[in-house]
């Protein structure tokens, strides 16, 4: 990842109802676009202007540079997260990873209400995430503010941007209908093809 806005993978209003064009107008062209500029001119002419922004993520987080640390994580969990949305996304995991959901959770329902109550439950700004850890098992985690899974070595899978600017324009305080929606567009071919192979 560089610094550098990316790409969106899709148009601005592809998944719409669930998230307008002014939802992304506002959180992808206004509040992403603000972590990487405030992220260059943090690290302009110095030593971590040449390093990838996983590194400056590890760098920051290790030096307790803290706004250096917040703004390239965010920027990095924007990038993942849009990734994780699909206009044909939805429905249920495939492959590997529903196997790893059945295995670790249950079932993908017991899964699903586990990953929704998290968000919900989150109190003020954060980020609820499906990692696997160094052991090969899947977790859920609820980070506040701009915490990361990089900062940890776990592997990121899936996220859900539970900071109020990522819902408030279609949902208002709503953030239960918001989690709601997020099912139905879910890219699991991005989940699955960040797995790290396993032998089940």
């Amino acid at each position: 990842m560089t610094l550098q806005l990316p790409a969106l993978p899709y148009a601005q209003e592809s998944l719409q109802p669930y998230i307008t064009a002014e939802t992304f107008e506002y959180h992808y062209g206004k509040h992403h676009a603000a972590y990487v500029k405030n992220l260059e001119g943090l690290v302009k002419d110095t030593p971590m202007s040449d390093m990838t922004v996983e590194e400056i993520i590890q760098s920051a987080f290790a030096q307790q540079q803290v706004p250096v640390f917040n703004n390239a994580a965010q920027h990095w969990n924007h990038s993942f997260f849009w990734h994780c949305l699909s206009p044909d996304g939805g429905r249920t995991p495939t492959g590997q990873l529903q196997q790893l959901i059945d295995r670790d959770f249950g079932s993908f329902d017991a899964f699903r209400q586990q990953f929704s109550d998290t968000a919900l439950r989150l109190f003020g700004a954060g980020w609820t995430w499906l990692v696997q850890n160094q052991q090969g098992k899947l977790e859920i985690l609820a980070l506040k503010d701009a915490n990361t899974p990089v900062t940890a070595r776990q592997t990121p899978l899936l996220t859900l941007d539970v900071w109020e600017h990522a819902y408030y324009i279609d949902y208002r305080n709503a953030r239960n209908k918001f989690i709601e929606g997020f099912w139905d567009v879910v890219n699991w071919d991005f989940c699955n093809s960040n797995l790290k192979s396993l032998a089940l």
